[in-house]
Formats: structure tokens, sequence, C-alpha cells
């Protein structure tokens, strides 16, 4: 376990210097929440495990999760999607990944997400020039946010894997307003057996979006209504560290149960987390599960632990829970089944999560210089 406690104590320093970059970067008037879209997490086994996925990923969704989890492929090819619905079908959420070997050491992979709301009807011209009520003159447009991901990870020796993304995001209203922008993620695996410790640094470069508006379309009917007129600006995304923790346990030859705990720390002051200081605080994912002969999978997990008063003044603990099913069809194919919970901020706050997994062309043991992992 040597490994272990150079890799605990080299990631400690970087949290470290993290911690105090998150917080210099605070200082500044940065909103506490933003590209929330990609919070949202990707691929029905994960979200069906609460999002408790950077030490135990093992497939193409970790491009997403934690870049070093690449690894756990065991295929030359591996493709997924996946489609969820939101807020009654309102929002569309779709993810769409991709990885492959990069020579024996490496593993590259590209992910496109897109969450939008589409068909809102834009009333400027309901009224016509006579002040007739004219359903005709109603137009239609798009609210969606994108997010490109180009993955490379990294095996160091059988026992560390590292891996990094680089993002590209665009958002855009429509006509309205649009924004570009850029950040980078870095992660890294510690393996030992059947324990996984992982490290995710999400947004360490502080990730910005510049927004563009046409403020012309909507100057006339803001300034009549009172409303400010939007300006150009930038938007900064504050970094954030998740640390991990997994253990796989077997009973008997058939089963086995994969246990998963995250810990998402943020360093932009007090939010509504069960651990919450000035300096960070700590919302924790916990994933469970249960595999029969490796083809066969049950999850469950809880998530966004809070926090709540009533109208009495009490504070109850609250989570948002969640389940799954996976199945293997056969070595290519995989299904995945989540039914997760957003919250009460729907009259359907329970959203079906399908994702689907095609791998091809299994590995060979030469094409691998370094081992995985053992499940």
């Amino acid at each position: 376990m040597k490994n272990l406690g150079s890799f605990l104590r080299l990631f400690g320093c970087i949290l470290f210097l993290f911690c105090h970059l998150s917080e210099a970067a605070g200082q500044d008037l940065t909103p506490k929440y933003s590209n929330e879209f990609l919070n949202i997490g990707v691929g029905a086994r994960a979200l069906g495990m609460g999002g408790a996925q950077v030490s135990a990923v093992r497939d193409v969704t970790a491009s997403f999760w934690n870049p070093a989890g690449l690894f756990g492929t065991n295929h030359k090819y591996e493709a997924t999607l996946m489609h969820a619905e939101y807020f009654a079908g309102i929002a569309q959420f779709d993810y769409l990944a991709f990885t492959t070997p990069l020579k024996d050491q490496s593993q590259i992979a590209v992910s496109l997400i897109r969450f939008g709301v589409d068909d809102i009807p834009d009333t400027r011209f309901l009224y016509d020039a006579n002040g007739a009520l004219n359903y005709n003159n109603i137009q239609f447009f798009n609210a969606a946010d994108y997010a490109l991901l180009l993955t490379y990870a990294r095996a160091i020796s059988d026992k560390i894997k590292v891996g990094a993304n680089a993002k590209v995001i665009h958002r855009n209203v429509g006509k309205f307003a649009s924004a570009w922008g850029f950040g980078l993620d870095v992660g890294g695996m510690y393996v030992h057996k059947k324990l996984t410790v992982g490290l995710m640094l999400r947004d360490i470069t502080t990730t910005f979006n510049a927004w563009a508006h046409n403020a012309e379309l909507v100057r006339d009917i803001y300034s009549s209504t009172n409303n400010e007129i939007p300006l150009n600006s930038v938007e900064l995304t504050l970094p954030r560290a998740i640390s991990s923790v997994s253990y796989i346990w077997s009973f008997g030859e058939k089963f086995a149960l994969t246990s998963a705990l995250d810990l998402e720390m943020t360093f932009d002051g007090n939010r509504n987390t069960v651990i919450s200081t000035s300096l960070l605080s700590i919302d924790p994912r916990l994933g469970l599960e249960l595999g029969f002969k490796k083809s066969v999978f049950i999850r469950a997990g809880i998530s966004n632990l809070q926090y709540i008063k009533n109208f009495q003044g009490e504070r109850n603990l609250n989570f948002l829970p969640s389940t799954g099913l996976g199945f293997i069809i056969n070595e290519r194919f995989q299904i995945d089944y989540a039914l997760s919970d957003i919250g009460n901020v729907s009259d359907t706050p329970y959203s079906h999560i399908f994702s689907v997994k095609v791998s091809l062309e299994k590995l060979k043991e030469e094409d691998r210089k370094f081992k995985g992992w053992e499940y």
C-alpha cells in the first residue's frame, strides 16, 4: 500500500493548492451556480447510483466522471448514447461519447452533451400593428446548452491512472443571446485489487462563458417593463473537487456488490449541504450496484443531502433517491435504465433515463502495457 500513501499525499497537496486557488477566485462576484447542466451527470448506470462514480466508473462514461477510469474499458472501441427528459418532458438531455486506445498506455475519448428546451413561444409580435391579437405571429426559438469534451488518459502503472478533459461550451438562447466557454478537468485513480481511490478536479482553470447579447431585439420591451437591458458579460464557473472511494465485494462466483462514496467539495462559501463552512462545503453521494454473473445489475443511490426547514422551523435531512437496472445483452451490447429524482421542482419529479453502450473488438493482453481492474 506504499503507492497508495504516495498517491494520497500527492493529491492532498494538489487539493490544498486547489482549495486556495478556488478561494482566491471566489473573492470575485462570481455566481455559485454556473453551467449547471454539466452537474446533472451522464449514463444511466451512474445516475442510478446517485452519481457516485469518480472511483467506480469503468467504461466510456469515464470521460465525463473521471478520465482515468477509461482504462476500465476492455474493448478497442466503445460508444454510448443516453437520452433523458426533465420537467415533464419540457427539457431534453442527450449525451453521446466514444473512446478508443491510443497505443498501449493511452486512451482518448470525445463526448457531446446537449441540454435544451425547444419550441419556446416568442410572443413579441403577438399583437399586430393595429393592436389586434394574432396568434399566427407567434414564433418559436430554442434555448440549449452544449458541451464538447476532448479527453486524454494515461496509465502510469498497474495501480495509478490519470486523465484530463478539455471542455468547449456553447450556450444559446435563440437569437437573443449566446456564449462560448472553455475549461479543463483533471482526474486520477489509484487501484489496489478491489479498492479504488479517485479524485476529480473540475474546472481547474475556472471555466468561463463569454456572453454576447442581441439587446436590440428586446430593448423596447425591456424599457417599457422597466427591466435592465442585458449587457455582454463573462460568467465564471469556479473550481470544485470530488474525492471518492469504491470497493467491490464478492459473494461466491455469481454475485458482486460495488459500493461507492463521492464527496463533492466546493470552495465558494456556505452552501446548503450536510457539511458547510465558509471555506468549503461538502456534498456526499452514495451508490450501490449488485451484479449477477456480470450480466444483470440492480443499482441504487442517494445524493443532494440537504437540511430543509419546515413551516415550524424544524430542520429535517432530505435527499434525492435513485435506482436503476442494467443488462449486458451480449459482449457487444448493454442497456441501462435509471429512475432519478430531481427534487420537488416539478409535478413529475422522477425522470426515466435510458442509455445504451456498444463495445467492439475485445482488447488483447498485449494491447495494454499496464493492468487495469481485476473485476
